[in-house]
C-alpha cells in the first residue's frame, strides 16, 4: 500500500530504500547512459577517422615511392645497393601496399566518415564523366606511341592530372579531395622534375604513326567502357552512367 501522503511524500521522507532508488533514477542511471553514449561515440569517431589516416599512409607510400623515381642520385644508390631486380622487386611491394592500404582506407572512410567540404554542382558530375575519355586515351598513348605522344610529350602525366582535376571538380568530400588533390600534386611536380632531368623519365618505347594513334584511341575507349560500365559501379560502388 502506498501511504496517503502519496510517492512524493514517500521520496521525501525519511526511508532509506526509497531515498537509493530515486537517487538510482534521477542520477546513476543517467549518468550511466552518458558515458556509454560519450564511450560510443568516441569509438565511431576512432574508426571514421582511422579510415582518413589510412587513405594518407596508402598515399603516402604509393606516392613516396613514385617520387623516389625523380630523385634520380637516390635511386641509383638503392638500385647499387639492391640490385636492378632487388630494387623492383621493393619498389613493387611499397607501391601495391599503397594502393591496398589507401584503398581500404577511402572504402572504410566512406562507409563510416564521410565529410562533405563544398557541394559540386551536378553539370560538373557529367563534364567529369565527358572528359574521362580524353584521360584515359592520353594514358593508353603514352604506351601505344604515334602522333599523340609526340604532341603531348608526356601524356600519361597529361592523363593523370586530367583524371584528377576532373574528380576534383565532381566530388566535393574531404576524403576525394585528399586522394585527388594529392595525386595532382604529385603529377604535377613529376612533370616539373622532368624539364631538370636528362633522361626522359619513361621506358624507352618505340614511337610510331597515326596508325598507333588510332589503335590507342580504341583501347581507350574500350577501357573507359571498362571502367564506367564496370569498374565504377561494382568496385567503386558509384555509377557514373545514368545517373
Amino acid at each position: 500500500m502506498i501511504p496517503e501522503h502519496g510517492v512524493a511524500g514517500t521520496l521525501s521522507g525519511s526511508s532509506t530504500p526509497w531515498k537509493r532508488f530515486a537517487t538510482r533514477l534521477s542520477i546513476v542511471a543517467p549518468r550511466e547512459v552518458i558515458v556509454s553514449r560519450i564511450a560510443r561515440e568516441v569509438e565511431e569517431r576512432e574508426v571514421e577517422d582511422m579510415g582518413l589516416l589510412l587513405l594518407i599512409a596508402g598515399l603516402g607510400l604509393f606516392l613516396g615511392a613514385h617520387t623516389l623515381t625523380t630523385m634520380r642520385d637516390a635511386r641509383a644508390a638503392l638500385i647499387a645497393r639492391l640490385g636492378e631486380g632487388g630494387y623492383k622487386i621493393v619498389y613493387s611491394l611499397v607501391s601495391l601496399a599503397g594502393i591496398a592500404l589507401a584503398a581500404w582506407g577511402f572504402s572504410l572512410y566512406r562507409a563510416t566518415g564521410w565529410i562533405n567540404v563544398w557541394y559540386p554542382p551536378v553539370a560538373m558530375r557529367h563534364l567529369a564523366v565527358g572528359l574521362m575519355l580524353p584521360a584515359v586515351i592520353l594514358v593508353v598513348a603514352s604506351y601505344i606511341r604515334g602522333r599523340i605522344y609526340i604532341a603531348v610529350k608526356h601524356p600519361m602525366l597529361a592523363g593523370v592530372k586530367l583524371w584528377a582535376v576532373l574528380h576534383l571538380l565532381a566530388n566535393g568530400d574531404l576524403g576525394s579531395i585528399i586522394l585527388f588533390g594529392s595525386v595532382l600534386a604529385w603529377a604535377v611536380y613529376d612533370r616539373i622534375s622532368l624539364k631538370r632531368r636528362s633522361d626522359p623519365g619513361a621506358p624507352p618505347i618505340p614511337v610510331g604513326g597515326v596508325g598507333n594513334d588510332v589503335i590507342a584511341v580504341a583501347v581507350g575507349l574500350v577501357a573507359y567502357a571498362a571502367l564506367a560500365f564496370a569498374f565504377h559501379p561494382l568496385i567503386i560502388g558509384v555509377p557514373v552512367i545514368g545517373v
